[in-house]
Formats: structure tokens, C-alpha cells, sequence
């Protein structure tokens, strides 16, 4: 208090508030233990200082500017450290033992039949990938809950014992997102939660569980005679919970956009810290604070365990598959481009690229009763009235003349239309099965529309150059490219890899991104920072140390490893 009053007075009159404060705050009569009398003469706080008043203030002024200075420089070392001077937190998870425990608490909350698997060969098929060609490790327990209490017992579990959580249900990712941990992991099979819980046909949405598939969705609702359906179309087999985790689209992306284009109105999720959060209610579009459903959207695992999820719905519309083929893809993707930017663009609901090797495996791996020519093709679905699919249709047929298509025609039946778009999203089955004994490393990148010309071009020369046999699909009407890369044993495997990695950096350099929709997972992490820049990334460590500090929620994948700083960043002058 002292020292405070003394200060406040300095404001005042200086030299007369130094003089008190000198007298308040000199030391005391010389002790035992006191500073020698002649060294006195030499301290600007004793009476016995031999230099002027001035001196003194100077003195004791120097030695309070330098406190501060060397004060502030710690603080701003400490809390306001540069990124790249910053280390990731050194986290510890569980020991063997307490491993052990874990899974024994498991058990325990868990009795009823294989709702805990430890079963070696199972640990080891929910880690790996048949076509993932990532590290990856096996899980040490899986655990199969049937809601979101359920869930909730398990991150709790998790947290208690510090074991990682990796989400698993459809098991369709092909980037190494369900592996396990190499210190132990918890496996959350979420597939036993496929239940929809609630449709609500007059508001076009329903509710459902994560582990629910797109495809039995849309089955159930043509089987009640409900004319909507839910667009979202990727691989078959992928459950609505993977599709959130990894952002994905599919055929459909064209007419009606990805998972980030508002087709899940709301979820909820159990976070890693155990408590249940609902990201929204159930209106149309709302505008009250951030959009937190988006937050997990594209998060993979990484922020909280999705459970539930509100489906935005859209009505059935008729369509009509019309087949094009070309004599080179330039041609084809050209031809898209003039169709999208006409007035009948927007019925066009898919369009599909499928290269010469791909309609070569269709034919070869004897999946349709008709083989189709060996060209590059295109595939359409056109939607729409009857008027509008017969205007639609002309128009497409005469744009794809003027660019070189060799042959256009419509399926003849409902039938022939079904199983020409089964084709298609069967591709990676069907190149198996063309090319016997051989593996499959299946990648995807996304480029403007405009770009797709030159990144298919390149990466066929590429590849061709290399001698390494694929086929390539895509969504090309949003310039989502797909290459199906096959080889045959491990010694083959790192020319495949050398060639992926061509093909991400020709896509980003093309302005575009290393996933469309598969995901960033193990496999793509490493380009994020090229893509997006260190303070963009940054912001997602962020944000993932704020929500799960203890680094439990599917660790090891989406946040790339953190640059390490050049020695001539620590000695760059502050400005």
C-alpha cells in the first residue's frame, strides 16, 4: 500500500514523491547481516549515496524500466509464443494394464453377447483396410453400443482410462480412418445403431441413428410409398455417420451438392469429455450463433461421436440414363461444361465420366448382358417432367455432337436404366474383377470444372508412362476425379504410391484440393498445409486441443504433424 501511494504521487511532483519514497523505503539500520557500510555509498535507495538527487531517480528509474522489459519478455515467451516455436502436448495413454482394466470395465457395463470383442482376427479386420494402403494398427477392443447412453458409458471409459476412440460403421473409407492406435484403441462399431427413429413427411426430413445406411434410407421410404428421398450418394454401403465424419457427396453432387449443403439439419454427438450436445433444432435454416452441425462435418472422429442426425429430404423426381461416348476425354468434359452453363443445366442430376479402361473392366469383368464400346463415356441422369426431360435431352444430344461424341442413347427400359448406373458405382468392383490377382489403390482429388481436361490428360500420360495400368472415374460435373491405380505385390506398390502423390500436387496446383470426398483420414494429411496454409490448419488444431485436450477422438489422423521451425526462424529479429 505503501509503495502504491508512493507511486500515485510520483504522477503529482516527482523529485518531492522520490524523496518521501526514498526515506519510506531505505533500509533499515545496519545488522549483522545488513550491507556493508561502504557499499552503501554506491546503492541510489541509501541515504549515503554520494551521488546528486538526479542520479539517484535516474538509477532507480534505469533499474525499474529494466525490470519491466525482462518481466514482459518472459510473459510474451511464455503465453504469446509464435506458432512455430509452439510443441504439440506430450500426452500418455493408457498402459497395457490399464488397458486390461479398461476392457474388463467394459465387460462389466457391456454383459449382453458380443457387445465387447477382443477376438484377434476381429481387432485386426476393424483396423486394416483391404484397400487402404496407410499404416495402420489394430484396435484393442471393439465395442458394439446400441444408443447414445451407450456411447456415453464408453467415452467415459475412454476418458477414465486414456485409451483412444476410433468411430467405425460402414467401413467404406479408403484412407486409413478406422485404424487403430498403435498404443491400444477402443473401436466404436457404430453399424448396430441403423435405426430411424422418426420421419416426418410433411417437414421432408426424418431422424435416424449414425450407423444407419443411405441406401436402406431411401429404401424404406420407396417401400412406404413416400416420394422423397435423401440425395446424398456415395460408395455403397457407407452409413450416414461416415458420411458426416468425411464430408462426402457422390453421383449426385451435381443437382444437389455435398454434405456441406445443409442435407443434415442437425445431430447429435457425445463429446470427448462425455456430455450429449444437439448442434440445432429441426427448423428448415436458422441463423442463432455458429454452425456447429458443420463443425463435425468433414471432422472425422476427431471432435465427438455422432449418435443421431436430422436428414433433410427432397422429392422423387422422374429421370431418364442417357449414355455418350467420345473419342478422347477433353471432348467429354468440354461438352459438360457448355451443358451445365445452358438453361437446361439444372436438370441435369449426374454426370459421369468413366474412361476407356473402365468401360474395358465393365465389359471384361462380365457384369452386363450387352458390352458396351471401349471409348471414353459419359454418363447422364436427366431430370425432370416429361417436357423437360424431352427438352433437356435434345439439347444434350446436340451439344455432345458438336463436340466429337460418337455415339448418344438413352436406356430403353427402367431396367437397362438401373443397371447402367449400377455400372457405375460399382466401378472398383468391377476392376477387380477384370484384373485377377492384382490390388487396387484407390484415390480421388477435385479440381474446377474448367481444370479437369488437363488433370485427366496428365495423370493418364502419367500413369501410362510409369506402366501402371488403372481406370478412372469421375464426377464431372463438379470436376471430382477418381483413379483406380492397380498393381500386383509390394515390389509394385511404391512406383503406385510415387504416382498418387503426383496426382494430389497436379490437383492442388490446379487450384483444386487433394480429396473431393474421400476424406483426409491417414492418407491425405500430409498435403493440408500446401492446401490450405499453416494458419488455416493452425485454426483446426485449435479448435481440436479446445474440444478434446486429452487427444482421445480418433488421434493420428486429419490434423497434420506440426512443421518443425528452421533454425533461422528462432534467431528472425522481432519487429
Amino acid at each position: 500500500m505503501v509503495l502504491r501511494l508512493s507511486l500515485q504521487r510520483c504522477l503529482v511532483h516527482p523529485v518531492s514523491a522520490l524523496r518521501r519514497h526514498m526515506i519510506l523505503t531505505r533500509p533499515a539500520s545496519t545488522t549483522p547481516h545488513s550491507t556493508p557500510p561502504g557499499l552503501l555509498r554506491y546503492s541510489p535507495w541509501s541515504k549515503e549515496f554520494l551521488g546528486s538527487l538526479k542520479t539517484r531517480i535516474f538509477l532507480q528509474s534505469a533499474f525499474y524500466a529494466v525490470g519491466i522489459v525482462t518481466a514482459a519478455g518472459l510473459v510474451d515467451s511464455y503465453l504469446f509464443a509464435s506458432r512455430t516455436e509452439l510443441e504439440e502436448p506430450v500426452l500418455h495413454y493408457a498402459s497395457p494394464q490399464g488397458t486390461k482394466l479398461a476392457i474388463e470395465e467394459l465387460r462389466a457395463t457391456f454383459p449382453r453377447a458380443n457387445a465387447v470383442d477382443t477376438d484377434a482376427d476381429t481387432l485386426r479386420t476393424y483396423g486394416f483396410s483391404e484397400n487402404s494402403y496407410h499404416p495402420a494398427s489394430p484396435h484393442s477392443v471393439v465395442v458394439r453400443p446400441t444408443c447414445t447412453s451407450d456411447v456415453v458409458k464408453i467415452v467415459n471409459i475412454s476418458r477414465k482410462y486414456r485409451i483412444p476412440i476410433t468411430p467405425y460403421s460402414g467401413a467404406t473409407s479408403l484412407e486409413g480412418h478406422t485404424s487403430g492406435y498403435p498404443s491400444g484403441s477402443i473401436c466404436l462399431d457404430m453399424s448396430g445403431m441403423d435405426q430411424i427413429l422418426q420421419i416426418n413427411e410433411a417437414d421432408s426430413d426424418l431422424v435416424c441413428q449414425s450407423g444407419a445406411r443411405w441406401e436402406d434410407i431411401n429404401a424404406t421410404l420407396k417401400e412406404k410409398g413416400i416420394p422423397l428421398f435423401f440425395p446424398l450418394d456415395p460408395g455403397p454401403g457407407a452409413t450416414i455417420g461416415g458420411m458426416i465424419g468425411t464430408g462426402c457427396s457422390g453421383t449426385n453432387a451435381v443437382r444437389y451438392g455435398t454434405a456441406r449443403a445443409e442435407w443434415f439439419l442437425n445431430l447429435t454427438a457425445v463429446l470427448p469429455n462425455g456430455e450429449v450436445i444437439k448442434t440445432r433444432r429441426r427448423a428448415r435454416k436458422s441463423a442463432a450463433g455458429f454452425d456447429t452441425t458443420k463443425l463435425f462435418i468433414g471432422a472425422e472422429g476427431t471432435l465427438g461421436i455422432v449418435t443421431e442426425v436430422t436428414l433433410r429430404l427432397t422429392p422423387v423426381i422422374p429421370t431418364k440414363v442417357a449414355m455418350a461416348q467420345f473419342p478422347d476425354v477433353e471432348h467429354a468434359v468440354s461438352a459438360v461444361q457448355e451443358i451445365l452453363n445452358t438453361p437446361y443445366g439444372p436438370h441435369i442430376q449426374c454426370v459421369e465420366l468413366l474412361d476407356d479402361h473402365m468401360m474395358e473392366a465393365i465389359n471384361t469383368a462380365g457384369l452386363v448382358d450387352h458390352p458396351y464400346p471401349v471409348e471414353d463415356t459419359l454418363f447422364f441422369k436427366i431430370q425432370g417432367d416429361p417436357t423437360s426431360i424431352k427438352s433437356t435431352s435434345k439439347a444434350v444430344q446436340d451439344i455432345v455432337k458438336k463436340h466429337g461424341s460418337s455415339r448418344f442413347e438413352f436406356a430403353s427400359t427402367d431396367q437397362e436404366a438401373e443397371d447402367l448406373w449400377q455400372n457405375r458405382k460399382y466401378a472398383l468392383m468391377s476392376t477387380m474383377a477384370a484384373n485377377p490377382g492384382t490390388r487396387c489403390w484407390t484415390t480421388d482429388v477435385c479440381v474446377p470444372v474448367s481444370r479437369l481436361p488437363q488433370l485427366v490428360f496428365e495423370t493418364k500420360k502419367d500413369l501410362a508412362d510409369s506402366g501402371i495400368q488403372s481406370t478412372i472415374v469421375g464426377h464431372v460435373g463438379d470436376g471430382n476425379f477418381h483413379a483406380l491405380i492397380l498393381f500386383r505385390d509390394d515390389s509394385e506398390l511404391q512406383g503406385v504410391s510415387d504416382a498418387v502423390h503426383r496426382l494430389v500436387h497436379r490437383a492442388v496446383a490446379l487450384e483444386g484440393t487433394c480429396t473431393g470426398e474421400h476424406g483426409v483420414g491417414v492418407g491425405k494429411k500430409e498435403y493440408l498445409t500446401d492446401e490450405l496454409g499453416e494458419g488455416t490448419v493452425e485454426l483446426m488444431r485449435v479448435i481440436k486441443r479446445a474440444i478434446d485436450p486429452l487427444n482421445l477422438m480418433n488421434p493420428g489422423k486429419l490434423y497434420p504433424e506440426r512443421r518443425k521451425p528452421k533454425a533461422e526462424e528462432f534467431n528472425r529479429p522481432s519487429a
